[in-house]
């Protein structure tokens, strides 16, 4: 039986919400040429992979934090399957914008949260963990109790790794950059020789070019 991350890095490689093109980098937001490129929000459009990872951010919420009070979800990616996730559980959801709404309340945190409540945050992606920690810092400001984050997928950069031990912040990724490289070679998306490109790309992603 495979596990959850093997199962997952198999469901987002079959429908393209991950893509792997190590010989036709794509170029992202940042400026940073990649061989990869993540869109989790795919698997919106697919009932039986989405209720798939639902569950498993359900089970592991449920394993890891079962005093939680709150679901959180980081905007927009995670919007969706975090209210999805609230609303199995029966808890409360609100979700984090990336900065205030730029009229009316201004709001950075939409929803009811309320002081001192124990909040599980839900995020789609984690790259450098600029933004998920961005969500984490709302929370804590707005008086509530970050208990951990959960994550669909990961690019496991050590940055990241140490920007959220520097915040002292539980990560647990559903799956991950090294889980999708297995999968997507035992299926032959990419060849062997293909392997070591990608891994050093991880290495150093801010500078790498193909």
């Amino acid at each position: 039986m495979k596990s959850s991350e093997k199962s997952i890095a198999e469901k987002l490689l079959k429908v393209k919400a991950v893509k792997l093109q190590p010989n036709n980098p794509f170029v992202w937001a940042s400026g940073w040429n990649s061989p990869i490129y993540c869109d989790n929000r795919k698997t919106l459009s697919y009932p039986a992979i989405r209720n798939y990872i639902k569950v498993e951010l359900i089970r592991t919420i449920i394993d890891l934090y079962p005093d939680v009070e709150v679901i959180a979800g980081v905007a927009t990616g995670a919007i969706a399957q975090g209210a999805m996730v609230a609303d199995e559980l029966g808890l409360p959801f609100v979700y984090v914008r990336s900065s205030p709404k730029d009229h009316g309340l201004e709001n950075l945190i939409e929803g009811d949260l309320k002081p001192k409540q124990k909040v599980v945050i839900i995020e789609d992606l984690i790259s450098t963990g600029g933004s998920s920690l961005k969500a984490v810092e709302a929370i804590r400001k707005d008086g509530s109790e970050v208990l951990g984050m959960v994550a669909i997928f990961t690019y496991g950069f050590a940055l990241a790794d140490e920007k959220f031990k520097n915040a002292k912040v539980k990560l647990t990724a559903l799956s991950n950059y090294d889980a999708v490289l297995t999968e997507a070679l035992a299926t032959n998306y990419i060849a062997e020789k293909d392997v070591e490109t990608l891994k050093e790309w991880r290495q150093n992603p801010s500078v790498w070019k193909k």
